[in-house]
């Protein structure tokens, strides 16, 4: 009997053939908690995730929430804070349960209090007063009172809360010197300061205080903890007597312990605004120069140290004052930190354990910066690391070929020098198939993309492609052949996609590489472009759009519901039809040769006032080209808005497509249509020397030179001239030259963002339209979750959800009513924040005019930045607008008392015939 009502409970809560409602199945939940049985119990707690996953929404889990918190009492209370901060009787439950004489339930209630404090305001001014009195309660125990007092960190909601919970703590730390009591205050008191914003210089010298005169290590380390907690968050806060203190502090100290601890917050603030602070001219008193400062003394003292955490941090301080400080007398620290990077790199690049690989990370990224700063160390800087390369580890070479591929993106002049030591290790290495040769096959083949700059030379293909043949696997060609495509050289990576073709199982993924192959191909045509011949331009263009043409049918057969690969549909669809516009253009511009303007166009261009049409009928074919060109920079933009998930490298490529388009439109209207109106100022020549690949500096060096030769053609010649038309033709080529870059995203999608919306009333049917009266309106409630991936936040965060609710009348029923027109459509938008993924609003629709109407409720987000983006989904539901029944009834009887007097009417019209 009891098997047969356990097996009927998990049926019936949904969990076997039979599926019930979300009402339904919490019930049978609930049924399970209450039952008498310790396994029934535990059955229905661990079936509540799956019933979360079914039903998202907030209903369903505050409720389920609740039940669940009838079983674990109060400590469930406390994880529920941030859904029902305000509510006033989980408050008084709180405050009761701290009375409790049960040890477990007063534990609980700590909990819940720390949690509820963290979430709402009145909370915290309620029960600070509270804790208070038990704290400083002689009856309280001691191991309570260390787990009351973090609760004091969230008394920041407003100055004169943060104010008494300070003085409270300060009295702690002053009367109760044992250890863990002045440990558990401090960092109360830490967290409390960078969370109110207040105070926070007396914290940090009171924690230096400690750190210098208090001699118990575990109270030095916590001071050094929360100092770094403090660099992190507020280094403006630090002043000169602030890290000078630390400085003296960190040489004193005969432990290297709590030395690397200082050195650590040290290296932290030597990378913000603190480190200029240091070095800069006090009131009346010439600071001390670099070269003879407590701090970099400490640094220089501490780059050759025998424990590399602490060298790492001092080669570090080092480089950041270097580049921060722009004094002409720094010679000698630039070459401190030269030397001191170099040490590291060699005692480092010859350990694969994880703590020699992180200091390495540290020196690399130090390098990186110092070649950035202070471009003419740069060759010593990539010499070392060449040097370096050939005698490191696995590990260690992955890594330092990611810092050789930084640099020369920053500095593509190095490129070159490069080449030659990297193809002699690229013929050495990969001697086995273990994951770091392969990662190394990887790094390897990126820094000599990126170095090689221009298209690889037949030998560099040839190592390559033997390389990989012998040792590579299939994972590893493609992600060579993604960084090929990623810089550029669409040759190699061609090939490399076609010796993949026969390597995959699954049909998508056939179809996928067949997409990329010709992509590549295409891209690979438009390289044989010259300049001057407009012809071959043409032809070349048509090459390529005929393997583009294939690459997107391909590309649509690889997707699949799960993976609609609609990013990259739409990328390359913009891609083919960029190219057919640059082919149209450039026939337009030869027509002036093929079709000159009539004998009659002068005559016909006075007739019509508008000089133009002189030029016969290339001034309309321009005009198209103008605006299918803005056209195409406008869904360019729409691409970018729709990308919310896309790494900045990504969205900086599709902006470089759009201001492509830009560009030919304002040419086109700068020589030919309104030569007397362009402007230049805002075309001026911005961002070249802040690109971040060089694909985004060839474009920009491209789209300087188009600009100083259109305006240099500006108002000289008379449009529409040869010199027009081939100036057009030029950028063109030019724009075509730079091979297009198939970022990261075209590939990978490290964040994902999804929004999930549930409208009510909803039908049974989506078919079917939901009924309401023409006199009353229609309350909508939205609600939405928002699903992250594995990533969320990478890029950017969700701050609000734009609804946008619109309607549309689909077919009229009934009498054509004079309506006003504010009562046919219904448009609104509303902006609501997500609180823990979950949002929800409501709107009053109208729908006076009788008949079915179409109801689209479409969400945008806005991030961070004020950014907003077109993310989706789009939802549409019907309604039918139905007569109520006290007008139905009014105009049924106005037709019934018609009817005798048109009856009487048709009776005479018959008696006069």
């Amino acid at each position: 009997m009891a098997s047969n009502s356990t097996k009927s409970f998990l049926a019936d809560a949904g969990y076997g053939e039979q599926e019930l409602d979300a009402n339904s199945a919490l019930m049978e939940l609930d049924k399970g908690l209450r039952s008498g049985k310790l396994g029934e119990q535990c059955e229905a707690v661990v079936r509540f995730p799956r019933l979360f996953q079914k039903y998202p929404f907030p209903i369903l889990i505050n409720s389920a929430f609740l039940k669940l918190a009838d079983v674990f009492r109060v400590g469930m209370l406390g994880s529920l804070a941030s859904i029902i901060p305000e509510r006033k009787n989980a408050h008084h439950s709180i405050r009761q349960s701290l009375d409790s004489h049960d040890n477990v339930e007063v534990e609980a209630a700590v909990f819940a209090a720390a949690n509820f404090s963290a979430q709402s305001k009145d909370f915290a001014v309620g029960i600070c007063n509270k804790i208070s009195e038990m704290i400083q309660g002689l009856a309280t125990p001691v191991d309570l009172k260390l787990k009351l007092i973090p609760i004091l960190q969230h008394m920041h909601h407003d100055a004169i809360l943060a104010s008494s919970a300070r003085q409270l703590l300060q009295q702690l730390v002053t009367s109760y010197p044992s250890t863990k009591m002045v440990i558990v205050s401090l960092h109360t008191f830490t967290l409390l300061a960078a969370s109110s914003l207040v105070d926070t210089p007396k914290q940090i010298q009171l924690l230096l205080q400690y750190l210098k005169n208090d001699p118990r290590k575990a109270v030095k380390r916590l001071a050094i903890q929360d100092l770094k907690l403090l660099a992190n968050k507020t280094p403006h806060t630090w002043n000169r007597e602030n890290i000078q203190a630390l400085c003296e502090c960190a040489l004193q100290t005969p432990y290297d312990s709590l030395k690397l601890g200082m050195l650590s917050v040290l290296s932290t603030l030597s990378g913000t605004i603190a480190v200029k602070h240091y070095f800069s001219i006090a009131s009346g008193n010439v600071g001390s120069s670099p070269r003879s400062s407590d701090l970099v003394r400490l640094a220089q003292e501490c780059c050759y140290h025998s424990n590399r955490g602490i060298a790492a941090h001092g080669v570090r301080v080092l480089t950041n004052i270097t580049v921060s400080c722009q004094e002409k007398d720094l010679l000698a620290l630039e070459q401190d930190a030269v030397f001191g990077l170099e040490s590291l790199l060699v005692l480092c690049s010859q350990d694969d354990s994880l703590g020699a690989q992180a200091t390495l990370k540290i020196a690399l990224n130090c390098m990186v910066k110092l070649a950035k700063g202070r471009p003419h160390l740069s060759q010593s800087v990539v010499e070392t690391l060449l040097t370096q390369l050939h005698s490191a580890q696995d590990a260690a070479r992955i890594l330092m070929c990611h810092c050789l591929a930084a640099i020369a993106m920053q500095l593509p002049v190095l490129g070159d020098g490069m080449l030659g030591d990297l193809m002699e290790l690229y013929k050495v290495i990969g001697r086995s198939a273990t994951d770091k040769q392969q990662e190394l096959l990887v790094s390897l083949a990126t820094v000599i993309f990126v170095a090689s700059q221009k298209a690889l030379s037949a030998e560099i293909k040839a190592v390559i492609k033997q390389q990989l043949e012998s040792v590579s696997n299939g994972w590893t060609v493609y992600r060579i052949a993604r960084q090929a495509s990623r810089m550029g050289n669409h040759d190699m990576a061609r090939e490399l996609y076609q010796s993949l073709l026969t390597q995959v199982a699954s049909e998508h993924f056939y179809f996928w590489l067949n997409s990329l192959k010709e992509f590549s191909h295409a891209e690979q045509c438009l390289t044989g472009l010259q300049e001057e011949n407009y012809s071959s331009a043409l032809s070349c263009i048509a090459e390529s759009l005929k393997f583009y043409h294939k690459g997107i049918a391909s590309l649509t057969a690889a997707s699949t519901p799960l993976n609609p690969l609609s990013f990259q549909c739409e990328f390359v669809k913009l891609r083919i039809d960029l190219l057919q516009a640059f082919s149209q253009l450039i026939c337009t511009c030869n027509s002036l040769k093929t079709s000159p303007p009539p004998a009659i166009a002068t005559t016909i261009a006075m007739t019509l006032g508008n000089d133009l049409q002189r030029c016969g009928r290339i001034s309309n074919q321009m005009k198209q080209s103008m605006e299918e060109f803005r056209s195409l920079a406008s869904r360019y933009g729409d691409l970018y808005q729709a990308s919310f998930d896309a790494d900045s490298a990504t969205l900086r490529n599709v902006e470089l497509q759009q201001q492509s388009c830009l560009l030919i439109s304002h040419t086109i209207e700068a020589l030919i249509l309104d030569p007397e109106s362009a402007s230049f100022q805002e075309y001026g020549s911005t961002g070249a020397a802040h690109a971040d690949s060089e694909y985004e500096r060839r474009m920009m060096s491209v789209y300087n030179h188009v600009l100083e030769e259109v305006e240099s053609l500006n108002r000289k010649y008379t449009p529409v001239s040869y010199m027009h038309t081939a100036c057009l033709c030029n950028a063109i080529i030019a724009l075509l030259k730079v091979p297009l870059s198939f970022q990261r995203y075209f590939f990978q999608k490290l964040q994902s963002t999804s929004i999930k919306l549930a409208l009510s009333p909803s039908p049974r049917n989506p078919a079917e339209p939901i009924a309401v009266q023409n006199n009353q309106q229609l309350a909508l409630k939205v609600e939405g979750v928002v699903q992250h991936g594995s990533k969320p936040g990478l890029f950017r965060k969700i701050q609000s959800v734009c609804l946008n609710v619109s309607s549309t009348l689909q077919s009229k029923s009934g009498q054509d009513y004079k309506i006003p027109i504010d009562n046919m459509t219904n448009e609104m938008e509303q902006r609501v924040e997500p609180h823990n993924d979950y949002f929800s609003t409501q709107f009053l629709l109208n729908f006076a005019i009788l008949g079915t109407h179409n109801i689209t409720v479409e969400s945008s987000v806005k991030d961070a930045n004020g950014i907003v983006w077109k993310t989706g989904p789009r939802t549409t539901i019907f309604v039918k607008s139905l007569e109520d029944p006290y007008s139905q009834q009014i105009r049924l009887q106005q037709q019934q008392a018609q009817q005798p007097l048109q009856q009487q009417q048709q009776r005479n019209a018959y008696t006069r015939f």
